[in-house]
């Protein structure tokens, strides 16, 4: 209590500011020791270098599959770069935690193994494991539908995880709260014009067009909602606003925002009226901060405890006001109002003034205010399908995303916009891995790509326009029925553009191409491949 923490808006996160760096420690103890404000300030060179890196993964991967198609085993060894220092090692865990992914595998042999290198150490980046379990299973899927001669979609609809088996218990330890996965697909399928797609492909190939075309799907489930806690203060001040409190931090995801509707929808208040506060070691309660999609899901449900804690004292202050028995007043349409007796009704605003005023009844405290912790009894699995539609250049070997279909569902939406954000976000960091983006170093451990005139990143027109749709099915394990979905998009979408560029090489023999599938890679694939 004699040190006050404040985290200002830092403008994102993506795991890279999820741990401590010595830089960190250092301007504390320069602050202290001189007694003025210090400023660290770093150029994106020092940045890139310096900072954690993600992925850096290679895995060996065996399916043991009947004729039909069925997946019966799976075998999975990862192999992690962990760099110079073991920060992060339970990455690669996570990977092998989602290592049946939604298909409805019972034999698996799956291990990992980190190592120790000259470069900087690895750490979360969006996803943290999730994407790499996702991105082998279902490149291991279109291989396998390869090898059969089958479509990619019937193969993963054979294999499925049925909504009946739900909650599921996988051979990795987890336990799946609810999914409808060909529901998903089916949907995402719809949206792309699937068979069109089809014809078209095949009209090109026998034409032999320049522009060869791809399409590739991906059906993803990950997991979030971590604990063990999140904490949150709910208060009416005496002139009717609120001002909520809560143990995670912001940084640009608009829990501001999505706390406030909850209050507003479970209080009465206006929207307005609600102010959200965060990060700030002062007046916050204890809680487990932002990180790994938890935030609605177990930081939303703290609030919403607190909210209905503040409901039912205000339900009771209201009953005395009306002069009425507490059972006989209810909470309808943002109004306590005297069971049907619609027109003996109070607003928030018109009950907080007495709630700190003279005349309350007795076992009634002054105040309007709650205090939640939400444990939450396990983990959510959000998930969904994407279509990636792609055209590659015969001549050149480059990749143009054409178009880009996703159905997410992260159960109950309560801010669609800002979903959609994250949806996008999430989308254009999935797409760029697959084709773009890659740390490198030299023979001698230098990093080549530590700045953005080496580092690829996409430009607005190396991405389509996104047509993003949603299924909705509940958790029943919080009160929103809500998941998670800041990291959701980022773990289909890298799956989905791999299968989508090897689909339109593979009638040349091609099987697969590792990541990121720059015009290089690319052409010197298509060139043997046509040879």
């Amino acid at each position: 209590n004699l040190v006050r923490v404040i985290a200002p808006e830092v403008g994102g996160g993506f795991g890279v500011k999820f741990g401590i760096y010595p830089e960190d420690v250092t301007l504390a103890v320069i602050a202290k020791l001189f007694r003025v404000p210090v400023r660290w300030t770093e150029t994106r060179v020092e940045h890139m270098t310096s900072t954690t890196h993600g992925r850096a993964q290679v895995t060996d991967l065996e399916a043991a599959v009947e004729a039909d198609g069925t997946i019966t085993a799976v075998r999975m060894h990862v192999i992690a770069d962990i760099g110079a220092y073991p920060i992060f090692t339970f990455i690669p865990d996570l990977t092998l935690f989602m290592g049946v992914g939604v298909y409805k595998v019972t034999n698996v042999d799956l291990k990992s193994t980190c190592v120790f290198t000259n470069s900087t150490p690895v750490a979360a980046y969006r996803g943290a494991g999730r994407p790499e379990a996702a991105y082998y299973l279902e490149r291991l899927v279109d291989v396998v539908a390869q090898e059969l001669g089958k479509p990619p979609e019937e193969i993963r609809r054979k294999n499925f995880i049925p909504p009946s088996a739900f909650p599921y218990a996988t051979p990795t330890g987890q336990k799946y709260d609810s999914g409808e996965y060909d529901r998903a697909l089916g949907k995402a399928l719809d949206l792309a014009g699937y068979q069109k797609l089809r014809a078209e492909q095949k009209d090109r190939i026998s034409g032999g067009d320049k522009k060869l075309l791809g399409v590739g799907m991906a059906v993803y489930v990950e997991m979030c909602g971590f604990g063990p806690f999140e904490s949150a203060v709910v208060r009416v001040e005496p002139g009717g606003g609120v001002t909520a409190f809560t143990g995670t931090s912001s940084h640009g995801q608009g829990h501001e925002t999505t706390f406030a509707q909850i209050i507003s929808d479970h209080l009465g208040v206006e929207f307005d009226k609600v102010v959200v506060r965060h990060g700030d070691t002062l007046n916050t309660p204890m809680g487990n901060g932002t990180g790994g999609s938890r935030s609605l899901a177990v930081g939303g449900s703290a609030i919403i405890g607190a909210t209905l804690k503040v409901q039912e004292k205000a339900r009771r202050i209201a009953a005395h006001m009306l002069e009425a028995a507490a059972d006989d007043v209810v909470f309808e349409s943002g109004r306590y109002q005297v069971k049907g007796v619609p027109a003996k009704a109070l607003t928030i605003a018109e009950i907080a003034p007495k709630a700190y005023a003279e005349g309350l009844p007795e076992g009634i405290e002054y105040g309007l205010e709650a205090t939640d912790f939400f444990r939450p009894p396990q983990l959510v699995y959000p998930f969904g399908a994407h279509v990636a539609v792609v055209e590659v250049d015969r001549d050149t070997g480059h990749v143009s995303v054409r178009d880009f279909i996703s159905v997410d569902d992260c159960g109950v939406r309560i801010s669609p916009l800002l979903v959609a954000g994250q949806v996008h976000g999430g989308l254009a960091q999935g797409i760029a891995q697959a084709l773009l983006e890659e740390m490198v170093y030299d023979a001698d451990g230098q990093l080549v790509t530590g700045s953005l005139m080496d580092y690829a990143v996409p430009h607005a027109g190396d991405l389509p326009m996104f047509t993003t749709d949603q299924t909705v099915t509940p958790t029943p394990f919080n009160p929103m029925g809500a998941k998670g979905i800041g990291e959701a998009a980022t773990i289909g979408s890298t799956p989905a553009t791999v299968n989508a560029v090897v689909d339109a090489l593979k009638h040349l023999g091609v099987r697969h191409l590792d990541m990121p599938l720059r015009a290089e890679r690319v052409w010197r694939a298509l060139h043997p491949a046509k040879k």
